[in-house]
């Protein structure tokens, strides 16, 4: 642009003044190139900051152009100023160095013009020398507070740089952390419109189709507790804590225990031109109380293990003597009160092994060998074996394709396994006889697995959430160990249990079910004979 401005206004005024200088204009013209091809090669990336040669094709040829001006024109005009160009250029670009060597080269050539015009006309050459050199301190005190400044500003700029790195980052861990938090998250405006919610406290809010964030809570009426407890919030500046039911239309309500915080007070958002936020984190109490019943029924479990073990051996001195007794009696009434106190007596005992189940099976989890079974050959005997106990009501769809595949598991592991998964399935099953399916398969990547399919409701999010822990149930009378157990197996073994809700082909159509699947970790070992623990009977 200076280049530019340079020609124009050469040419212009040679125009106007009618009067010929061609060496100026070819310096004008040969500075616009320079300027062009510096431009085009230098790619718009300044030289590196140290004095070197590197400059010499910018401020070098800012130099020799407006020393080569000041030289040639005829008239009156003054270039000196222009000088301030390549002065700025290093103080800017450069080191204090190339700064202060810019601005003495610069200062030696007004000294030098004194001493040139002073050979060529007459006058006080002291004042010319004396405004030489006051102008070469001032660009000397310009350069120094230009470099200055311009290096407060690169660090600052790499400060904020580093800062915005920091801030993005720290942005997009807390979008990551509040996207996965199980507890449901809504950031609330003071119109009532929220601005940001996680997935959790979508789904939480209900009520069918929600609207595109963000959306104003008051759009909807089952939301107006939230409303209320939002503008709580904002007018008393504290912190909130409240418990609320969403009743939605044809829908059983939905119990949530809502905390909230706001991001500054009224004061502080004026005082730093924001605007107040309230935060507002919402707990399904639903699942609370599933943790807290969680909690309370491995804390009884601990407690009934402690009973049961002590409680064995009086009954088994109960059922001993009522069997003697039994002997002897000979009253139909009498043998049938025997027979009532062996019946019950017997409950209490399964009652108990029960509760010491998961202790026994902790030990021979710890203590069994290595052992492999054919897959289909044992779930075919299990299956029989436990179908065989009531063929009326145990029906079942069984597939049977992983082609005598060798897996690592205990034979008798495997049975309580999959006994513990039918007994489930029976338990939730339909009345059709392909209710419940068992299959085993491999998949294309060789994963072996064991699949119990029955056609039962979708489970609870609370309550699918605990199931293979121990002492966790849905209905009072199970003792909660029996998936738990399961998984424990599964594990000592190498392998893997999981649920997941699936839809199968029946003769009904597409139905979707409960499923439970073990995946088995694959052997080309033969089969090992039984191992040499006692068995749990189930």
């Amino acid at each position: 642009m200076v280049a530019l401005a340079l020609l124009v206004l050469q040419g212009a005024g040679q125009i106007i003044n009618q009067v010929t200088e061609p060496a100026v204009l070819a310096v004008c013209v040969a500075y616009l190139a320079a300027t062009v091809i510096l431009r085009v090669l230098a790619r718009r990336g300044p030289p590196s900051p140290g004095a070197g040669p590197q400059w010499l094709p910018s401020i070098g040829v800012d130099l020799a152009a407006i020393t080569a001006l000041q030289l040639l024109h005829a008239g009156a005009m003054n270039y000196t100023p222009l000088f301030g160009l390549p002065i700025l250029t290093a103080a800017v670009l450069g080191t204090l160095t190339l700064a202060l060597g810019t601005t003495a080269g610069v200062t030696l050539l007004l000294l030098g013009w004194a001493w040139w015009v002073g050979t060529r006309t007459a006058g006080d050459e002291a004042q010319r020398y004396l405004q030489s050199a006051l102008t070469g301190t001032g660009y000397f005190i310009v350069s120094y507070l230009v470099h200055q400044l311009a290096t407060r500003l690169t660090r600052e700029q790499e400060v904020a740089h580093q800062s915005q790195v920091a801030a993005r980052v720290q942005t997009q861990v807390s979008a990551l952390v509040i996207q996965n938090l199980t507890d449901g998250v809504l950031v609330v405006d003071e119109n009532n419109v929220v601005r940001v919610a996680n997935p959790a406290g979508l789904q939480l809010l209900g009520g069918g189709t929600l609207p595109e964030l963000p959306f104003a809570l008051t759009t909807i009426l089952p939301w107006q507790p939230l409303v209320t407890l939002a503008q709580r919030t904002f007018r008393n500046e504290q912190p909130q804590t409240a418990d609320v039911d969403l009743l939605h239309a044809g829908q059983s309500p939905t119990g949530l225990h809502a905390r909230t915080w706001l991001t500054s007070t009224r004061q502080a958002a004026i005082q730093a031109h924001t605007e107040r936020l309230c935060v507002m984190f919402l707990h399904d109490l639903r699942e609370m109380e599933a943790r807290l019943r969680t909690e309370k029924l491995a804390a009884m479990g601990r407690m009934s293990a402690a009973v049961a073990h002590e409680i064995r051996n009086p009954l088994a001195a109960i059922v001993q003597a009522n069997a003697l007794l039994e002997e002897d009696l000979h009253d139909p009434a009498q043998k049938r009160l025997a027979h009532m106190v062996q019946q019950n007596a017997d409950r209490l005992a399964r009652i108990a092994e029960e509760v010491l189940d998961i202790a026994r099976v902790q030990h021979q989890i710890s203590h069994a060998p290595a052992s492999t079974v054919q897959l289909d050959e044992a779930i075919a005997q299990i299956w029989n074996d436990w179908q065989a106990q009531n063929p009326a009501q145990r029906r079942a769809v069984v597939t049977l394709d992983s082609h005598a595949t060798q897996v690592e598991f205990d034979a008798e592991h495997l049975r309580r396994v999959l006994v513990n998964l039918l007994d489930n399935a029976l338990r939730y099953r339909g009345k059709e006889s392909d209710s419940l399916c068992v299959t085993t398969r491999i998949t294309p990547v060789g994963q072996v697995s064991l699949q119990v399919w029955s056609d039962g409701a979708p489970m609870d999010k609370s309550v699918e959430r605990h199931l293979f822990e121990p002492f966790f149930s849905s209905e009072s009378r199970s003792s909660g160990l029996g998936l738990y157990i399961c998984r424990e197996l599964c594990q000592r073994h190498g392998a893997s249990i999981s649920y997941q809700r699936l839809n199968r082909e029946t003769l009904r159509g597409e139905t979707g079910g409960n499923a439970f699947t073990v995946g088995f970790r694959r052997t080309t070992r033969p089969a090992d004979s039984a191992t040499l623990f006692d068995t749990i009977v189930v």
